[in-house]
């Protein structure tokens, strides 16, 4: 970076790609002082000697490293959605005017950004990933199974464990209807199966060994519904909760809330607005559905008053929505006030000290 330019630059705008950085700097006014194109390895090497300033840089993949290296060397570096820098472009579409709209939208005071993960979060998300695609691909394969035997008129009851103890059996007696192709290539797909299987249970088992090791994750557990996968999820995505001020704040970033769609004072509420974390918000719409269908343990939790009074008023599936929405709120509040999970004298769902 020139000495002359790196003395006037108090904003910098990167647009970050594979292998080539496209870099904008600010001074104090607003004007643009600095418009170059570096290296990955020059972005830490031109930095280094620059006095601190404001970064600024959309939160996709090593975006998380960069940052966490910008803070090292000093820099103020904040990540924000990409959907939030999209208005501040102007023209047509260029990687220099991305850089520049990053650095016009990393300095507005009411920009909502993205709070650096660690290298452990990173870490635990990258095991979820991996995890939530062998569950998808083993439902594919599953499903393609259900498949060939329904063309055949075998069906099987569904439910996951209903088919895995009939194929054997099917396997072995239904020669007569199952040709000698169909019978290899179905016994490849349950092969298929079985190793989905062992590497989702041995990720599965590394998780819960993690969840256990963190603080935040094992006070978590102590939420009803919540187990190891949803608490080290929440974890990985937003570590001690600080980024939200509340916990209906944490819901609407799940996309827990109603979509709401308000003009003319007029209020007018959808469906839930399905942003944010996909994977999370399906995992506390499963801690729901869990926590509804084990009735004796409503009391146990305090939630018996609640969901009789709202079962009276909600069809079951926006039930559970509902009741997801509350107990994210309730992860929260575990979270970001480090306590566990307890019951007050009143009979109340309440966070209390650990």
């Amino acid at each position: 970076m020139p000495k002359t330019a790196s003395t006037q630059i108090a904003v910098i705008g990167i647009d970050i790609g594979k292998n080539s950085f496209h870099v904008v700097g600010l001074d104090r006014r607003g004007a643009i002082v600095l418009r170059q194109k570096w290296s990955r390895g020059q972005v830490g090497e031109r930095l280094a000697n620059a006095p601190p300033c404001l970064i600024g840089m959309e939160a996709c993949v090593g975006a998380h490293h960069l940052s966490r290296k910008l803070e090292a060397l000093g820099h103020d570096p904040r990540l924000m959605p990409a959907k939030y820098v999209r208005p501040y472009s102007k023209g047509q579409k260029n990687d220099f005017r991305d850089a520049e709209a990053i650095a016009e939208a990393v300095q507005r005071p009411t920009m909502k950004f993205v709070p650096t993960k660690t290298v452990e979060q990173l870490d635990l998300q990258a095991m979820h990933r991996v995890r939530e695609r062998l569950v998808s691909q083993r439902t594919g394969v599953i499903n393609q199974i259900r498949a060939f035997l329904l063309e055949r008129g075998i069906a099987v009851r569904q439910g996951r464990q209903f088919l895995r103890a009939e194929l054997p059996e099917i396997l072995a007696t239904r020669s007569d209807v199952l040709s000698t192709h169909m019978l290899h290539t179905i016994e490849g797909l349950a092969q298929d199966w079985r190793q989905m299987d062992e590497r989702i249970d041995k990720l599965s088992t590394e998780i819960e060994v993690l969840a256990h090791e963190d603080a935040g994750a094992e006070r978590l557990m102590s939420v009803p519904g919540i187990g190891p996968i949803i608490s080290s999820a929440m974890v990985a995505a937003i570590g001690t909760g600080a980024i939200f001020s509340k916990g209906r704040d944490f819901a609407a970033w799940l996309g827990l809330v109603p979509k709401q769609i308000s003009t003319g004072d007029r209020t007018i509420l959808g469906p839930i607005s399905r942003r944010g974390n996909r994977y999370l918000r399906a995992l506390f719409v499963q801690a729901a559905w869990v926590v509804l269908v084990r009735v004796k343990n409503w009391e146990r939790y305090g939630l018996k008053s609640w969901i009789e009074a709202a079962k009276k008023r909600l069809h079951h599936n926006v039930l559970a929505i509902a009741l997801a929405n509350k107990l994210a709120r309730i992860a929260w509040a575990v979270l970001a006030r480090g306590r566990n999970f307890e019951l007050t004298r009143s009979n109340e769902l309440s966070p209390q000290p650990a």
